[in-house]
């Protein structure tokens, strides 16, 4: 290795539960040995994004959650989930809520990877159901038994901070102090732990459907 890493400003995101999958088309083209997985962290998620806040963290524990109601102690299989955003991709931060999950999961919307020959295929794997528009909630179902749940986010039930919107404006505006915009980092990670380490209430919901 190079020895070169991201520094993180915060420290908590290592803390945070990593996701092991399996991915047969990585083991099929050798990018890595069949007893092995890929494992995915926070970090993994806050660079796709290129940012980390409570839609980005929420992503990945959407997906977590999800990914353990699918398949309990089985490790899941990448690139063998299909996800259903229920609304258009514009509603709210499905957009980028949905990257984290093709990231993890490895369903991919028109653009994914197309297979070879009818395996390892990954495109329209993620689709935005606009007909079924439901504020952040997501259908995960596994390919090979059909098994589906849902998860539902809740950003609403993170505790407002009388201090955010002002600090926000003037971080935006450009007339914040560097005393300001280190309070308004710290408040806006703040509220990334909470989702992260849901260290408040009612967040999530995870629902199994027939």
């Amino acid at each position: 290795m190079c020895g070169i890493s991201t520094k993180w400003k915060q420290a908590f995101y290592e803390e945070v539960e990593p996701i092991e999958l399996r991915d047969p088309l990585a083991v099929f083209l050798g990018a890595i040995d069949e007893k092995e997985d890929f494992i995915f962290t926070y970090e993994d998620a806050v660079k796709l994004a290129g940012h980390s806040c409570p839609a980005v963290s929420g992503a990945y524990k959407i997906t977590q959650k999800a990914l353990k109601a699918l398949y309990g102690n089985e490790t899941p299989m990448r690139g063998e989930i299909s996800v259903r955003v229920l609304g258009s991709v514009e509603n709210g931060a499905n957009g980028p809520i949905s990257q984290v999950i093709s990231l993890i999961t490895g369903a991919a919307p028109e653009t994914g990877f197309s297979g070879l020959g009818n395996s390892f295929v990954r495109k329209n794997k993620l689709i935005f159901d606009e007909k079924n528009e439901e504020a952040n909630a997501f259908v995960f179902t596994r390919d090979d038994t059909g098994k589906s749940v849902k998860v539902a986010y809740h950003p609403e039930a993170i505790p407002a901070d009388e201090e955010m919107h002002n600090l926000f404006t003037k971080c935006i505006v450009g007339t914040a102090n560097e005393k300001q915009k280190e309070k308004f980092k710290e408040i806006w990670q703040r509220r990334v732990r909470m989702v992260l380490f849901e260290e408040t209430k009612n967040l999530f919901s995870v629902e199994k459907l027939d």
